[in-house]
């Protein structure tokens, strides 16, 4: 199909009218350092990455090591954060837990997402056929609730850590799918896009060229609050026994250890849950920043 000169310049103004990545970026991040719940945030999953990534360096004893002799201590200068009953110091096992906590909810995130950003870009830029079956298997993946799934899959499969992450990557996938999938058809509808399609662009250069890059700030945002979502999720099947087998160090199995004994130490289930509470609310002050940056009308009054 020939183009006139004159259709050229409109459709090539109408193309360098779209939202330019590079300036977005650096608005976007100056607007979450400018946010004090985002600064927070972000120390705070720094400070959660740098404690599971150094625990080697951090710890204070070896997580497994037992001494009956030493159960049940409270915190003091031998054990920071007490001993639990079989004397492994708490101190230790939690940084190690937050290993397993990150490691568990990064690879599950990365994976969904990563997934579910292919199926979203299919659905919403392929045929219609296409949308339609994928939307179908969405809608049939997430009509499982998620906690009877989880048991189904531990029951068949059995209590790993490699249970844990296809459980969370399978019930996560339609949600970035949908999420993609929307943003993907309110994209292709955009006059830019219809531009570069007339001058003859192919679907692989709209996709990864305009789509892509648009479609990524709501992806990071979801997958940020949906990280603290996964961290519990593994922290309450260990907790239920369902988890990481022991005796593998997990914030769950160090709450489930300090709540049978609560009434005799209660310094167990409190050092178990502040890591937990505190991860959860950096990655969650971070994905809110991260919102508010990327689309300012969705700012907290």
């Amino acid at each position: 199909m020939r183009i006139d000169p004159t259709t050229a310049v409109a459709v090539e103004a109408v193309i360098l009218s779209a939202p330019p990545t590079e300036r977005r970026s650096s608005h976007v991040l100056r607007r979450l350092l400018a946010d004090p719940l985002g600064i927070l945030g972000l120390v705070l999953v720094i400070l959660a990455v740098l404690s599971a990534v150094g625990a080697d360096w951090f710890a204070t004893h070896d997580p497994l090591k037992m001494s009956l002799r030493a159960r049940l201590q409270p915190p003091g200068p031998e054990a920071w954060l007490g001993t639990d009953h079989l004397g492994r110091d708490v101190y230790s096992r939690i940084l190690y837990g937050g290993r397993i906590a990150l490691w568990v909810s990064l690879a599950a995130v990365s994976t969904a997402s990563a997934t579910g950003l292919v199926l979203g870009m299919l659905a919403g830029y392929g045929p219609r056929w296409l949308d339609s079956a994928l939307m179908l298997m969405f809608d049939a993946v997430r009509s499982f609730p998620t906690v009877m799934f989880a048991l189904a899959m531990v029951t068949l499969i059995g209590p790993s850590l490699g249970t844990i992450i296809t459980i969370v990557v399978v019930t996560s996938i339609p949600v970035y799918g949908r999420i993609v999938r929307t943003q993907t058809q309110s994209m292709k509808a955009n006059e830019f896009i219809l531009a570069e399609r007339a001058l003859g662009a192919g679907p692989f250069c709209v996709v990864f060229s305009h789509i892509l890059p648009n479609v990524i700030g709501p992806l990071l945002i979801l997958a940020s609050m949906e990280i603290p979502v996964v961290i519990t999720i593994e922290a309450g099947l260990s907790f239920l026994g369902l988890g990481v087998r022991p005796p593998t160090p997990t914030w769950g199995s160090i709450l489930h250890d300090g709540y049978q004994f609560i009434r005799d130490t209660p310094w167990l289930v409190i050092a178990g849950g502040i890591p937990l509470i505190v991860t959860t609310l950096g990655f969650t002050f971070l994905g809110e920043a991260l919102r508010d940056a990327f689309d300012p009308k969705l700012s907290r009054n």
